[in-house]
């Protein structure tokens, strides 16, 4: 057996284990699917309501960009809520002292990751694909766009989740990372096209994530004549793949050396000293 891959074959297993746990848990299902569900149910009750000069309802006009927000959403908080949670209750500190094992660490919960963030979006997407007019992945093109989008989109977000994550010590500070993600997520298009948006702000939201995974899920699933409402009427394919790409490329040079800084600093007075900081809090 080559020892090279060890970890990452450990890491797929660890990662299948844990997903099966997940899906198989109430608990966890309630609250990974919880938002998905409130949102497309609030998409039902938009279906009928029209907008001026669209070819879709406000609900079907919205839906894309959900999925495309769930995409960096599942990609980014994921990975950052676990590795925070993880860090406090020791399991980073075990997985550092296997030889191998913060790779196969690591490996498994981009695993997880991944396969959650798809499982929350099938959830979204297949009622969407049938209650919603307007709404359809556009052929082959309009599929390939969206498998493209959705894996470029997770390797984007992931290696940031992973380097926020190993800044963060405790799990009770990523309440306070959704203060600006969910602001970012307000101007991105999302809810409404941004082009209604002031320009300083439409070139804020060019510069992350959300923005481009929302264009990119609105190109493969909404008929073409929304690209009217788009900047620039088009819907820049390319563009999306540069900054998605960009996106990738820093987070996967930032995230390995956040890792290796946050695997060095682990220790078991560190962990017993965010543990006794966690009950201190609980107490109060």
């Amino acid at each position: 057996m080559n020892r090279t891959w060890t970890p990452y074959r450990a890491g797929l297993l660890r990662g299948l284990l844990e997903f099966r746990y997940f899906v198989t848990s109430a608990a966890e299902m309630t609250g990974a699917l919880f938002p998905s569900l409130i949102a497309l149910v609030v998409m039902i009750f938009l279906r009928d309501t029209d907008v001026d000069s669209s070819v879709v309802s406000l609900g079907a006009m919205t839906m894309p960009s959900l999925i495309g927000m769930n995409i960096a959403f599942g990609g980014l908080m994921n990975v950052l809520g676990i590795l925070a949670t993880e860090r406090e209750d020791g399991t980073l500190l075990r997985a550092k002292a296997i030889p191998g094992g913060m790779t196969g660490y690591l490996v498994g919960v981009v695993v997880l990751t991944a396969l959650s963030t798809v499982m929350t979006l099938l959830v979204m997407m297949v009622p969407a694909l049938t209650l919603f007019d307007g709404v359809g992945l556009n052929g082959l093109g309009g599929t390939l766009t969206l498998l493209w989008v959705l894996t470029v989109g997770l390797v984007a977000t992931m290696p940031m989740g992973a380097a926020l994550g190993s800044l963060i010590s405790s799990p009770r500070l990523v309440g306070l990372l959704m203060l600006p993600i969910t602001g970012l997520i307000a101007v991105s298009g999302i809810f409404y096209p941004v082009t209604a948006l002031p320009g300083w702000v439409q070139g804020i939201a060019q510069v992350f994530p959300f923005y481009w995974l929302g264009l990119g899920t609105r190109s493969a699933m909404l008929p073409d004549a929304m690209v009217a409402v788009e900047i620039g009427q088009s819907w820049r394919h390319l563009e999306t793949l540069a900054v998605l790409g960009g996106w990738a490329v820093a987070g996967m040079l930032l995230a390995p050396l956040l890792l290796r800084r946050m695997a060095r600093r682990e220790s078991g007075s560190a962990v017993a000293a965010r543990r006794e900081r966690a009950m201190q809090s609980a107490v109060r």
